[in-house]
């Protein structure tokens, strides 16, 4: 990767990246769902990692018969998010993902720029809830985008908070929409959870694909 330059930043996603919270996701799809009588499991939910409250919605309602006026998918969604939000007020620093705080200290430390590029708007309330709100150098969510992954505009709105070239910072994403947005921002990308196994990440696309941070923390990167 030497001939990219060095990493100068490095951008995650939050939602099964930093913290455990899709199965909140999950939960809160499931109960509005099942609420207006349409299908919905995980299967269906893996096509929603990585995407925007509304696209998640479009998505739940191919499975629906019945025909949805736009503010009656905006109440769907608001639905959807008072449950999630409720939820979340078990989310604790217990939620952390493993390997988390040493990988951010282990950046510092080689004075490597931080970040959180996540297309939710509850990223900020979440981040407070497991206390790392303060543990970023800039973060960019929902609520400075217009458009969600896999539009890159998310990474290069946190690139521009850093005060970075797209090319001098690395995406870490757990889905393949990140993936494909950190590639069209111009970024290399590192795969981990679900999407480490992903065809994006097992092509030539992807620089770095394993289920942990430890090639990140790796001072050769």
């Amino acid at each position: 990767m030497s001939e990219k330059g060095a990493c100068k930043a490095v951008i995650f996603d939050l939602d099964g990246v930093l913290v455990t919270t899709d199965d909140y996701h999950y939960k809160a799809w499931k109960k509005m769902a099942d609420e207006e009588g349409i299908d919905f499991d995980r299967k269906i939910n893996e096509r929603l990692r990585g995407v925007s409250r509304m696209e998640s919605l479009a998505i739940i309602l191919e499975k629906s018969s019945h025909t949805y006026t736009d503010s009656e998918k905006t109440e769907l969604a608001g639905r959807k998010n008072a449950y999630y939000r409720d939820s979340l007020k078990s989310l604790s620093p217990s939620d952390i993902l493993p390997g988390t705080k040493e990988t951010l200290a282990a950046l510092k430390k080689r004075h490597i720029k931080v970040a959180v590029g996540s297309s939710s708007k509850n990223a900020i309330p979440i981040l407070e809830k497991i206390g790392m709100k303060d543990s970023f150098d800039a973060i960019a969510d929902g609520n400075d985008i217009t458009n969600s992954k896999p539009d890159p505009e998310v990474f290069l709105v946190a690139a521009k908070k850093l005060g970075l070239k797209p090319a001098d910072c690395v995406v870490v994403e757990d889905a393949e929409a990140g993936l494909e947005a950190a590639y069209a921002a111009g970024m290399r990308c590192f795969a981990v959870g679900s999407a480490a196994s992903s065809p994006k990440a097992k092509s030539k696309a992807v620089d770095l694909s394993q289920a942990d941070f430890n090639e990140l923390i790796d001072p050769k990167f």
